[in-house]
């Protein structure tokens, strides 16, 4: 069996980050992630918010890391090259009666430490964004937008090209605790590790149950969200939050600008029995809208390209209200065992902080000793299309791939495909191109450039056209032909 110091069990953004923080330091680190690719559940499938602090009890868990991880952002943007920007968000109220609710959340925001904070009025609100009506607004400066796939890709591919050991497709069937060790059986062979550390987000308590009796259980709650074409990018420029329900511990149906310029309506919020149901329905779709357009009456219906959904890892049931804090501690009957439970929003937000306090955790069963060739690489690279046409040229006449578009779309070229096919990480399925490189994100989500990614698949990397995936092992791209060709 293969020895490790510490195995995570998630390479969610959670488990992304904590095994970026540990690559730091002279340790043997293996992350199981059950997908294709990092950041395949709720990780990716989310509104890409970086939260400021506002919406959580100041002794909570949650504001305390969210607070926390918004400060660390910019600098591990910089560093790292994955995308952020500021742009600010309104949480807006349209009578008196809500106004009052601002004063509340404007209080607990300060209690928590947020800068900036300031209630508008609806005249000051139209002077930056003259489509949203209202009665007042709580103007939140330090709130931003990321793309969510990318934030965890940044943390992977970094712990990666530090030796950090990435084992995808592996899933754990089960786990034994063996004197100071824990034995880790996966559909790969077993494993050996001094330290686990459960970031299994909506399987967290199947990991648990593995080793001890639950004492928690966890509700899915869907959230499902619609995308609009970039030609609607006009319509805001930063987030529109309404007053949050007082019910299911969410904040509501918000309008929200992407990185890539289109815009996300979203999400719902609706307890379910499986969390792998992931599927998008007419009926949200209709109530999506709906909500928007209370927020932004010109709101256009036709604007939707996409919908997809992400299911919230939630330890409270709609019952007792949906809220409840993080835990993130080490287990009092199994010992190494660090569970980090209830990874909800603002998790993407929290996940650096997060990640320090668990590497504070482990250096207390393990001596850590600081790398000194550790490195840091920008994942994201200019793309062709945004360079000026010198740079456009001196690269096509070294390598002409990155003069053939492939995704007319979105102006990705054959080389981008290609560089997004070699990553550290070793995922090669038709999403790890999509979220490294946006190829078929497009007006025309992938009905042109697929064909193109597929050719390069088999021709680049010998990847039999029976094994290509989508997005996980069980999702062929290709099950068998239409029709026999007849070579007479």
């Amino acid at each position: 069996m293969k020895n490790f110091h510490v195995a995570i069990i998630g390479a969610g953004v959670i488990g992304s980050s904590i095994a970026w923080e540990l690559s730091k330091y002279k340790l043997d680190v293996v992350v199981f992630e059950k997908g294709s690719d990092v950041a395949t559940g709720t990780s990716k499938a989310n509104s890409g918010v970086i939260h400021s602090g506002i919406n959580s009890p100041s002794s909570s868990l949650k504001a305390r890391f969210c607070v926390e991880g918004n400060k660390m952002l910019q600098p591990l943007a910089d560093s790292l090259g994955f995308s952020l920007k500021w742009v600010g968000k309104f949480v807006i109220a349209k009578n008196e009666d809500e106004a009052k609710e601002l004063n509340q959340i404007k209080k607990v925001g300060q209690e928590n430490g947020v800068p900036g904070l300031e209630i508008k009025d609806e005249k000051d609100v139209k002077a930056l964004e003259p489509n949203v009506p209202c009665y007042k607004a709580l103007w939140v400066p330090t709130a931003g937008i990321i793309l969510p796939y990318e934030f965890t890709i940044a943390f992977a591919e970094n712990a990666a090209i530090n030796n950090v050991n990435f084992l995808l497709e592996t899933e754990v069937m089960d786990l034994q605790k063996k004197e100071n060790n824990f034995v880790i059986k996966t559909n790969k062979g077993k494993f050996q590790s001094k330290i686990l550390v459960n970031a299994a987000g909506l399987n967290c308590r199947e990991i648990v149950s593995m080793l001890q009796e639950p004492d928690f259980n966890v509700h899915p709650c869907r959230g499902e969200y619609l995308v609009l074409d970039k030609a609607y990018s006009h319509l805001v420029k930063s987030m529109i939050y309404p007053i949050p329900p007082k019910e299911l511990g969410v904040l509501g149906v918000h309008i929200t600008p992407t990185i890539e310029g289109n815009i996300l309506l979203g999400p719902s919020a609706e307890f379910i029995n499986d969390s792998d149901e992931k599927r998008t329905t007419l009926k949200m779709m209709k109530t999506l809208l709906r909500e928007a357009k209370d927020i932004i009456p010109i709101f256009p219906e036709k604007a939707v390209i996409n919908a997809y959904s992400g299911i919230r890892c939630k330890l409270a049931s709609p019952n007792e209200g949906g809220w409840t804090d993080y835990i993130i501690e080490e287990s009092k009957q199994t010992p190494d065992l660090i569970n980090l439970l209830g990874i909800e929003s603002p998790g993407l937000t929290a996940a650096p902080a997060v990640s320090k306090e668990v590497v504070k955790m482990i250096s207390k069963s393990i001596k850590m000793k600081t790398k000194t060739d550790f490195k840091t690489k920008k994942i994201k690279n200019n793309r062709f299309s945004e360079m000026s046409s010198k740079e456009k040229s001196d690269l096509i006449k070294k390598d002409q791939r990155w003069g053939r578009v492939v995704c007319r779309c979105e102006h990705i070229t054959e080389a981008e495909i290609f560089n997004a096919l070699s990553n550290p990480l070793k995922s090669q399925t038709l999403s790890s191109v999509k979220y490294r490189c946006r190829a078929g994100m497009g007006r025309c989500q992938g009905g042109f450039c697929t064909q193109h990614i597929v050719r390069i698949m088999g021709e680049d990397f010998n990847i039999d056209v029976k094994k290509m995936k989508l997005k996980s092992s069980n999702s062929n791209l290709f099950y068998g032909k239409t029709r026999e060709i007849d070579n007479d």
